[in-house]
């Protein structure tokens, strides 16, 4: 049913309709700013992906999603920002207070995509924190001319406008996750040739990722596999470190209560690198017709005995053959769909 949905979803682009080429389109993408090297790094690397298909674009970092006297000093700089660039429309690329912020900035078209966490359950965070947040999202779809969500489970959340949204996942850039010798890799990060890796991404928020979880089926496996070296993405890690680490691992493992597309999965496909994952977001539909790849229970003993098969198996997967849709040059072709749709209203 969701491979239905999804297909029927895609915008396209009409015979005879201007390309890209054809009309510079001025795009400003509002990101949150994080910190962290890694946070929203899928949406810069989408913005670089449009800039290379011939549009305009500038990036807008939201300093603050929190606090009303920083927001104030951003709408200053949003609007000024607009003025100077003379975007054709706004893509803010989160929902919450990014979405309603941009929606509430400008009189052009607006595209909001939502990621996950926006639109999800947050239970790691404050109540009041999930009710404003969800709150927002959901008053930011009102006031959207186009939306995207990165899965179909997602675009369910949406209580408005939910036949409006098409459904397409963040892309994966085939030119910096691909497969890689694993002893290459292992030896550029110091890694034996002999070790069990598995690889699992906390993010910035462990308690949402349920590594409490991955720990205990870790647990599970080293009773059969003996020791296997837990290696963790914490956000700080640099961004291109990750492929060398995927290219170097046995199995990535997700663990998470709740998921949007988790780009981790779709990155570990490129590289080859085998999954072991709950069902959860749209990995069931991502995963389909890759090997090996284990979906089970949310269970510590079913995670821990899928792990066991994977290491002991000791294979990559065929992961790359199938991530063709996903890669952001496939990505963004759809992207700039929704963009034209959005400025022919």
């Amino acid at each position: 049913m969701a491979d239905s949905m999804e297909s029927s979803a895609v915008v396209t682009r009409p015979p005879g309709e201007m390309s890209p080429c054809d009309r510079s389109i001025r795009v400003l993408s509002v990101i949150p700013a994080s910190s962290s090297q890694a946070a929203m790094i899928f949406a810069r690397r989408q913005v670089t992906s449009l800039r290379r298909l011939g549009l305009v674009c500038e990036t807008f970092f939201l300093a603050s999603r929190t606090s009303p006297w920083i927001l104030i000093k951003e709408w200053h700089r949003l609007r000024a920002t607009i003025r100077l660039f003379r975007p054709d429309l706004l893509h803010a690329h989160y929902g919450t207070a990014t979405a309603f912020f941009s929606a509430m900035s400008a009189f052009i078209p607006l595209v909001v995509t939502y990621r996950g966490s926006d639109l999800n359950p947050s239970p790691s965070d404050p109540w009041a924190r999930r009710l404003t947040g969800r709150l927002l999202s959901q008053l930011a779809a009102l006031q959207a001319t186009q939306i995207i969500c990165v899965s179909e489970q997602l675009r369910q959340r949406l209580w408005w406008r939910r036949h409006y949204a098409v459904v397409i996942p963040s892309g994966v850039d085939t030119e910096v996750f691909y497969p890689v010798p694993r002893n290459d890799a292992r030896a550029e990060l110091g890694w034996g040739n002999l070790e069990r890796v598995v690889l699992f991404n906390a993010g910035g928020n462990p308690k949402a990722k349920r590594l409490d979880l991955a720990q205990a089926a870790l647990e599970v496996a080293r009773n059969v596999c003996g020791d296997i070296r837990f290696a963790v993405l914490n956000g700080d890690i640099a961004p291109e470190r990750i492929p060398v680490m995927m290219g170097a691992a046995d199995c990535l493992l997700l663990t998470s209560d709740w998921e949007g597309s988790p780009n981790v999965v779709k990155e570990a496909m490129a590289c080859n690198l085998p999954v072991v994952t709950v069902d959860v977001g749209d990995v069931r539909r991502r995963l389909k017709g890759v090997w090996p790849a284990r979906i089970v229970e949310k269970n510590p003993e079913k995670i821990g005995k899928a792990l066991t098969e994977i290491l002991i198996q000791g294979e990559r997967s065929n992961g790359s053959s199938r991530i063709g849709d996903c890669s952001n040059a496939a990505i963004v072709d759809r992207i700039v769909s929704v963009y034209l749709a959005a400025i022919r209203k």
